[in-house]
């Protein structure tokens, strides 16, 4: 079977099979709620938020449904434009589980084997 102008040939055989739907950790639901609820404390959008938050308005969107998992440099943009700090905004999840959840992604990489050898 040959490959010509980039066509792959049909997969016919090999089985679909659907990836495990993602279940959002209880933080990511919890800090979405409290962003959520930041947010209509001061009356502002998504849109408005991301705006002045420096992010696209979906990012917004992720972030409060649970999905997204923002970093804490985003976080503390959003917290700026809340007018909240990073410690109020978290301070009503102390009782939020922190025990892992879920599978994490393997490692698919071998790493090298490393060898000592002795120069003379």
């Amino acid at each position: 079977m040959s490959l010509r102008l980039g066509i792959l040939p049909a997969m016919s055989n090999i089985p679909a099979s659907p990836s495990p739907p993602h279940v959002p950790a209880p933080i990511s639901v919890a800090l979405g709620k409290r962003v959520k609820q930041c947010r209509h404390t001061v009356g502002k959008s998504q849109e408005t938020l991301a705006f002045d938050a420096h992010i696209d308005r979906t990012y917004i969107s992720a972030i409060e449904r649970g999905v997204a998992n923002p970093s804490v440099e985003t976080l503390a943009n959003i917290c700026y434009a809340l007018d909240v700090t990073l410690a109020q905004l978290f301070e009503p999840l102390e009782s939020v589980p922190l025990a892992p959840t879920g599978v994490r992604r393997a490692n698919a990489a071998k790493p090298q084997e490393i060898t000592r050898k002795r120069l003379r």
